[in-house]
């Protein structure tokens, strides 16, 4: 229904497989918001990224393990692109240590789960105005999730922090976990609304998400690395999940190549997604 180009915004865009799924959207025609963390990375995938012929990128940088930083970029992405069609919470990552930021949260939780929940929620009205204007479907948000939440059993309501005991791929599994919940309620939340909400699995993926976890978790990835696939067909299912149009006849779904899969019975309940929805509302409120 409209004649603007299509808006990304794609968090973890610096490397891996958010820089791949900002390249892949910026060759279909899309302009493409950029959030990364480390300096040195932001500024060569700027360079990378904006040399594409036609493209259309921005970069902001902003540590998505503190809400105030993941707030600032989100205005500042909200004052740029007042229609955003498809908003990739990709960034996220794994600690080998347990880690407290400045605000009090655990940096694992924090930057994979919170940092999502805060920036869709600030970019929610700019989604809801492409809506608007677009077909039903054609608006998405998608959370790279992982195949780690089979792994937990369900949210740690009463230390989500782990301050009793912290195993650093044991919390990732958790906000993996965190990752498909907030979606299945989101997806719940905007029926109606045009906005169609969804989870992936990436795979196993060669890249430096591994270079931050605690000895177990390093050990597992290389016993699997034989599997790894590139950072760019990682990335596909998630191109495929902002701009394909079978995506958008459903909501709430969890997806690995292409293809519908099942998530875990804990990824499947209702009322504890509807019950971190409130959580989460409380830890950012404020921001």
């Amino acid at each position: 229904m409209t004649s603007r180009a299509k808006v990304a915004v794609v968090t973890g865009a610096s490397a891996g497989i958010g820089k791949e799924a900002a390249r892949a959207l910026l060759q279909q025609g899309w302009r493409v918001i950029g959030v990364g963390r480390d300096p040195a990375r932001c500024a060569a995938a700027a360079v990378e990224l904006t040399a594409l012929p036609g493209a259309d990128f921005t970069m902001i940088r902003a540590d998505m393990a503190l809400l105030a930083e993941t707030a600032r970029a989100a205005r500042e992405i909200a004052a740029l692109a007042p229609e955003i069609d498809a908003l990739l919470n990709n960034a996220g990552g794994v600690m080998a240590q347990r880690i407290i930021t400045l605000e009090g949260h655990e940096a694992t939780f924090a930057s994979n789960h919170l940092a999502p929940f805060l920036l869709t929620q600030i970019l929610l009205p700019n989604l809801l105005a492409a809506a608007a204007r677009s077909d039903p479907g054609s608006v998405r948000v998608a959370a790279v999730s992982s195949t780690g939440h089979e792994h937990c059993t369900g949210i740690a309501w009463d230390d989500l922090s782990f301050a009793a005991s912290f195993v650093g791929g044991a919390a990732y599994c958790h906000a993996k976990l965190a990752n498909i919940l907030f979606i299945r309620e989101l997806a719940r939340q905007l029926e109606g609304t045009g906005i169609v909400a969804h989870a992936m699995h990436p795979g196993v993926v060669a890249s430096n998400f591994a270079s931050h976890c605690d000895a177990p978790m390093q050990a597992y990835m290389e016993s699997i690395a034989d599997r790894a696939l590139t950072p760019a067909q990682a990335a596909d299912t998630l191109v495929w999940l902002a701009s394909d149009p079978a995506p958008g006849r459903s909501s709430g779904g969890y997806f690995h190549m292409r293809e519908a899969v099942a998530c875990s019975a804990a990824a499947q309940d209702d009322a504890a997604a509807a019950r971190l929805w409130r959580v989460s509302e409380a830890l950012v409120a404020g921001y």
